[in-house]
């Protein structure tokens, strides 16, 4: 099987593709990552928007799974994501 052969569904939207391949990129052995949404969007040229519409393609279609962090002082820090497949 390919690298990405999970991917070549329909129902996975192009913009969701495009997103996963960056993480899988960035992803360590394990299949995790921590880029900042507006990260991603600068470095695969697309809108913060459509970077949170892709990775809610990629939630639902159980390709990702997304854990939200914090600093110590309870602001929001980069989520981390794990890629599934």
């Amino acid at each position: 099987m390919s690298f990405f052969g999970n991917l070549y569904r329909e129902e996975i939207p192009s913009r969701a593709k495009t997103v996963y391949m960056y993480l899988k990129d960035r992803s360590n052995v394990e299949g995790e990552c921590w880029p900042a949404i507006k990260t991603i969007a600068k470095d695969t040229s697309m809108s913060v928007s459509t970077v949170k519409r892709a990775i809610a393609d990629l939630i639902q279609g159980g390709l990702l799974c997304k854990e939200y962090r914090y600093r110590e002082n309870g602001g929001n820090s980069s989520n981390r994501y794990f890629l599934i497949k």
